[in-house]
């Protein structure tokens, strides 16, 4: 029988094997080649990273200031803009007064003085306006202690705005054991009582937020109504005068609180000013205890207090707001809803205050 030849094959198993062994001893080294290569991971810094967390954080808050800066630039110019059309809108009224002036007769000298008068009044507006544009909005500097900027809601404007100013003597303190102690001190440990130096601070940072193109008065009242500044009440000082202001402050300053509270009077001599104001603000801390009928007991009861406070309330006339900023008095629990009332009626403000302000 012959004998059958075996054909060989080139890819055999055991040439596989060895091809797969081979492939595999030059992946590992190519492997452990990279891995020289590339080396150890770089350790990174913290203190590096800290700073640039730092670094990041100073560049946000350099872009929210910057942004803060813009919006303040635009409002800044939009006043700037505002001021600016006032003025025009009084030089055009300087105008036509300069040309009613050249056309009335030299006999009508009454006309010809009220008309100078007006013309006087009008170019010291302009400049405060042009001022506007260079000092700011507020023609009296008002600088204090701690935040200041609350949210009031008091409306600061009006061409005629009144201050009323109670200087009773309650205004000496807020406790009743006390206020009897302070009454009987001498005029100078009256005047730096805290809490009425408060109420001067109240009314100087009103005067203060008026705009400038506004006349005021500032009147202090307990059982007389007196004005803070000359003899006659029934006159209205300039805004934009800088001299007013500062004889203002001085008068309020000089003034000491004592007698009682006829709010009555305070509201009476306001309606019969001319021309009336168009804007009240009420610095007090409690209801009158004064009215037309003088009692001859030393002690009044609350509601007493409410009713005299009603009647003096109905002699503010339709369309004048009235606005209250009440400081705290011990023994007067009728006072904030009174005032708060009075507050709806004439479609003006009610405030008590925190005790850091102004």
């Amino acid at each position: 029988m012959a004998r059958k030849i075996r054909t060989t094959s080139t890819f055999s198993l055991s040439f596989l094997d060895i091809m797969s062994c081979g492939l595999g001893a030059a992946v590992l080294i190519f492997l452990l080649l990279r891995h020289t290569i590339d080396g150890p991971i770089p350790i990174i810094d913290k203190q590096l990273l800290s700073e640039v967390s730092l670094l990041e954080e100073e560049i946000k808050e350099g872009e929210e200031k910057l942004l803060r800066i813009r919006n303040t630039i635009s409002d800044v110019s939009d006043e700037s803009v505002t001021a600016q059309g006032l003025a025009r809108k009084i030089e055009e009224d300087i105008n036509k007064l300069k040309s009613q002036l050249e056309e009335i007769a030299p006999s009508a000298t009454e006309d010809i003085q009220g008309l100078k008068k007006r013309l006087a009044n009008l170019e010291s507006k302009k400049e405060a306006l042009e001022l506007t544009d260079v000092g700011g909005t507020k023609a009296l500097e008002f600088i204090g202690d701690g935040e200041r900027q609350y949210l009031t809601g008091l409306k600061l404007g009006g061409e005629n705005v009144l201050i009323l100013l109670d200087a009773s003597a309650s205004m000496l303190d807020e406790t009743l054991i006390n206020i009897i102690r302070r009454k009987n001190m001498l005029e100078a440990q009256k005047i730096v009582a805290p809490k009425w130096q408060r109420a001067l601070s109240i009314s100087q940072w009103v005067v203060a937020n008026l705009p400038l193109n506004s006349d005021f008065q500032v009147l202090t009242f307990n059982t007389e109504v007196t004005p803070a500044m000359g003899d006659e009440i029934n006159e209205w000082h300039e805004v934009s005068d800088r001299t007013a202001l500062a004889q203002v402050v001085v008068g309020v300053g000089k003034v000491v609180p004592q007698n009682g509270t006829d709010m009555g009077a305070a509201f009476r001599a306001a309606m019969d000013m001319q021309p009336r104001p168009d804007n009240i603000f009420l610095i007090t801390d409690g209801l009158p205890t004064l009215g037309d009928k003088k009692s001859t007991s030393s002690i009044i009861s609350g509601k007493d207090r409410l009713s005299t406070f009603n009647k003096a309330m109905s002699l503010i006339l339709p369309g004048i707001p009235v606005n209250t900023i009440l400081l705290p008095l011990e023994g007067d629990p009728f006072a904030a809803a009174a005032f708060w009332r009075m507050a709806i009626a004439t479609q003006g403000a009610f405030i008590t205050p925190a005790r850091d302000w102004p």
